[in-house]
């Protein structure tokens, strides 16, 4: 071949390379065209779909005069349109819905509990003062003597009740409701207004419940009175016997002549003490903490429970630890045949749920049918779960069963890890078999167990489950102020005084919670450094 020829076959050959590179090129930018394209469109209605339910919330909160919270809901989600549509920002696109799921259920939990923590909230202290003041006044209603009939109809609209009314002697329309006095409107009728719905007899029928404890109040002076109805077709006048002042700022008993004045402690109180509730939410300071060391009904109960909480978390740590590490020695002599099936059935415990184990332990532990009392112990009638001390034993026990599998697999785990040298130089140097585990094995393996001892610590100290489903907290301690039992630990204590009986103190709750973050903050400080005192072993 002359070399003309070779040449133009040579540049052929590099132009045919060109195009099939410029080729690959267009189809690897069409594919990531069509690609982008698919994840922009995915992206945009994420985001549609976020800021559809931002926007509705922000509307329900402005609604309800809720101005922090709408403004908050409001910049976060436009700090999340703009993460997501301003180019250049990957790192924050990932650590967004991390970041919004750690506001959301973490520090702002923590923030609201420490702020719970220094307010009186609780029941009685659940509300503004306004709203107290309209409840007091509701709740000491009584129908006014030789007062006028008020011929009404009852409107709704969005779920509420209203009266449509007159005053006796007139013609003018009048409508209200609980949350709004008579007034006129534009539009209104004798038979209605624009965008209410008059029930028939049959939907009075049917909402009556609703409509019997309907208020309406005349004005805006509450002290004039409320109009109700039992019918749905006639409405009598009912006043209060208090009398509110918003000028003294005090509720005066008319029948008593008992004067009730804001103390500042969110109710109003007469002189001898009285107080009178509903109240409202206020701030009081260090008063909750104050309380759970002060008041001898809260700080003998709650040390109680203090120390019961330490106590079962430091022996359930030890028990189940000890009882796991034992087989895990045991069923890890080589010598010893089918031990894999020996561990599948040690593990068994591990694999049931733990609130069925629970359960199951209850039933075990019932005094008058239960199996260990009746067949264990030949027909005894022993009170596993109505003894203090019984009681605790049976919540050890179950713990026990529960724990020493998962014991068992991190000390197994952590046995077969350790270098064989190291025991064979310990064992040519005349150690014993006890030598050899107190001095080299039991050391090296809290190095790398002692981080899952602190773990599993800090989690029977929050145990919540088994004392729930196993006592309840029970037996009840008979000389506290507070719902509290001889086994519960302090997580069912908070969860009792917060939740559980008609006396709910949120605000006591929210300070006890504040003090099981700093024991166990504290205790599991001293803890890992321990750890590293155990590394330098290694």
């Amino acid at each position: 071949m002359t070399g003309p020829a070779v040449q133009e076959k040579t540049a052929m050959s590099a132009e045919d390379r060109a195009r099939s590179r410029r080729q690959r090129r267009a189809a690897a930018y069409a594919e990531a065209a069509s690609a982008g394209w698919k994840v922009w469109l995915v992206k945009i209605v994420a985001l549609a779909v976020i800021d559809a339910l931002a926007l509705y919330a922000v509307f329900a909160l402005a609604a309800s005069a809720q101005w922090t919270p709408a403004v908050l809901v409001a910049v976060g989600v436009l700090a999340i349109n703009a993460v997501y549509l301003i180019p250049g920002l990957l790192p924050a696109k990932y650590l967004t819905p991390g970041l919004v799921f750690l506001l959301i259920f973490q520090i702002f939990v923590v923030l609201y509990s420490g702020y719970v923590a220094f307010t009186n909230y609780g029941s009685g202290h659940n509300s503004t003062k306004d709203d107290a003041v309209q409840a007091l006044l509701l709740q000491s209603q009584t129908r006014v003597a030789d007062s006028p009939t008020f011929s009404v109809k009852i409107l709704e609209k969005d779920g509420k009740f209203f009266f449509l009314t007159s005053e006796p002697g007139s013609a003018a329309p009048l409508i209200g409701g609980a949350d709004r006095p008579l007034s006129t409107e534009p539009g209104i009728t004798a038979d209605g207004a624009p965008g209410f719905t008059t029930l028939d007899f049959p939907s009075v029928i049917a909402h009556q419940d609703d409509i019997a404890a309907l208020a309406v109040p005349l004005s805006r002076d509450l002290n004039q009175g409320y109009l109700k109805t039992t019918d749905g077709s006639k409405a009598y006048l009912f006043t209060s016997t208090l009398s509110w002042d918003p000028k003294a700022d005090t509720m005066t008993d008319t029948k008593t002549g008992v004067v009730y004045s804001d103390t500042g402690k969110g109710a109003f109180t007469a002189k001898d003490g009285k107080a009178l509730l509903p109240g409202w939410q206020v701030w009081v300071g260090m008063d909750n903490f104050v309380r759970a060391f002060s008041d001898q009904s809260i700080r003998g109960p709650f040390f109680a429970v203090l120390l019961w909480t330490f106590a079962f978390a430091i022996l359930s740590v030890a028990t189940t630890f000890i009882l796991g590490l034992f087989l895990a020695i045991v069923f890890n002599d080589p010598k010893m045949r089918s031990r894999k099936y020996y561990r599948l059935i040690m593990i068994l415990p591990y694999a049931f749920p733990a609130f069925l184990s629970a359960l199951v332990w209850a039933g075990l532990f019932n005094k008058d049918f239960g199996f260990i009392n009746q067949v264990v112990l030949g027909g005894a009638s022993i009170p596993w779960l109505t003894d203090p001390w019984l009681a605790k034993a049976a919540i050890l026990i179950a713990n026990l069963w529960l724990g020493f599998p998962y014991m068992f697999l991190v000390t197994t785990g952590a046995l077969q890890s350790l270098p064989d040298d190291v025991v064979e130089a310990a064992r040519v140097d005349g150690a014993s078999v006890w030598q050899t585990f107190r001095l080299i094995k039991f050391p090296l393996l809290l190095v790398a167990v002692a981080p899952l001892l602190i773990a599993s610590f800090a989690f029977n100290f929050n145990n919540f489950g088994l004392i729930f489903l196993l006592t309840n907290g029970g037996p009840q301690f008979t000389d506290a102020s507070i719902n509290v039992g001889s086994t519960d630990l302090l997580i069912s204590m908070v969860y009792k005084v917060a939740f559980v009986g008609s006396e709910r103190d949120y605000g006591l709750a929210s300070a006890f919670s504040i003090i099981i973050f700093v024991l166990v903050a504290a205790i599991s400080l001293v803890g890992f450094r321990q750890t590293k005192v155990l590394e330098d072993l290694n």
